[in-house]
């Protein structure tokens, strides 16, 4: 019988191992964080990308946060055979999966656009990553396949039901990697359902900055500040919140970027399929963002009140409990941080 120690110590030694992680969508806001993150503990990162609505200028910046050249691979993530060859050729031990479309409006007008690059996309990556002998992987799954919330803080064991294309193909995703854990054991899963992300990285080179007009409400507000956009919609003032206003749980992009760090040191010990809520636990409405961030930036940020936009909300915010106990990890970044960062970056790209 094997000593417990040892099997301890081999546990332990599996968990420290550094590894090789591609990044599917990894030149985008979320994918660069992840890839300091991952830099920082000692992996190396290559990043897959086909730059349809990301910025070849942030990998410069990144490069220049980590001091060292990254490998990017150019290509979509529907070309199977690239997808092969870049596993194999970079001797790839892990995936994180970033790359999809991701606006709940847009994926309502082209909703077969969400479906080929999101579901379809998927699966060709699971086809690459199943030839090329890879098969552990962090999805990076969002909020939205909870739908309209039926109790608050939502955990983990909430019912599912998009409401959304967007959502949906999330959800179709997630149900296609619990077929294939329960049809193949030796697949190690992770699929992160994000809240809001915000904020940026300290050194201010990287951020969220979307093509043409934000569709989320932190960037938008940062453009309102900086004086790129002439004021803030609010969608709704008469939600049953404490202001009227709609309650989303917002986590700085870093602490979000070190969840998946979390998440591929949990997949060293554990195989099959796991699901986990990326939040703070705790929701801020419109109203005080905007306050939040006028203390930040020092400017202010006009609004109107509009009506309220068609499968809008009013509250929705995580349990974060396990998280905590299975990953050992909580965002421990606040509003104040996520608003300076988000500023300070802002400031950074008006100048670029």
């Amino acid at each position: 019988m094997l000593n417990q120690s040892f099997l301890k110590q081999a546990f332990h030694a599996l968990s420290q191992h550094k590894m090789n992680v591609l990044l599917t969508g990894g030149a985008g806001y979320i994918g660069n964080h992840t890839a300091v993150a991952l830099f920082e503990a000692g992996h190396r990162v290559v990043v897959y990308d086909n730059f349809s609505n990301s910025d070849r200028g942030a990998l410069k910046r990144l490069e220049q946060i980590l001091g060292a050249p990254v490998t990017t691979i150019e290509g979509d993530v529907r070309d199977t055979a690239l997808l092969q060859r870049t596993l194999t050729e970079q001797q790839i031990n892990a995936v994180i999966h970033f790359a999809g479309l991701k606006a709940v409006g847009e994926s309502v007008s082209k909703p077969v656009d969400y479906y080929a690059n999101n579901v379809q996309g998927a699966i060709s990556l699971l086809q690459a990553m199943q030839a090329a002998q890879c098969k552990t992987l962090v999805f990076s799954s969002s909020a939205t396949v909870y739908g309209d919330p039926k109790y608050l803080p939502i955990d983990e064991a909430h019912p599912t039901s998009a409401t959304n294309p967007y959502g949906r193909s999330k959800l179709h995703i997630e149900e296609i990697l619990s077929d294939l854990s329960a049809s193949d054991p030796s697949w190690h899963i992770a699929a992160l359902r994000y809240f809001n992300p915000v904020g940026a990285h300290a050194s201010a080179l990287i951020g969220e900055n979307p093509n043409g007009i934000p569709n989320n409400l932190m960037p938008f507000i940062a453009q309102v500040a900086v004086g790129k956009l002439p004021q803030l919609k609010v969608f709704g003032n008469d939600y049953d919140t404490p202001d009227g206003t709609g309650v989303r749980d917002y986590i700085h992009v870093m602490d979000l970027a070190e969840g998946h760090l979390a998440a591929l040191k949990f997949l060293t010990q554990q195989g099959g399929l796991h699901t986990f809520n990326l939040g703070t636990g705790r929701g801020y409405s419109v109203l005080e963002m905007i306050k939040a961030f006028e203390a930040a930036s020092g400017k202010p940020v006009p609004f109107s009140v509009a009506p309220r936009r068609a499968g809008d909300i009013a509250s929705c915010y995580a349990s974060v409990d396990f998280s905590a106990k299975q990953l050992n990890w909580r965002a421990t970044r606040d509003l104040k941080d996520m608003c300076e960062s988000g500023w300070r970056f802002q400031q950074q790209a008006q100048q670029v």
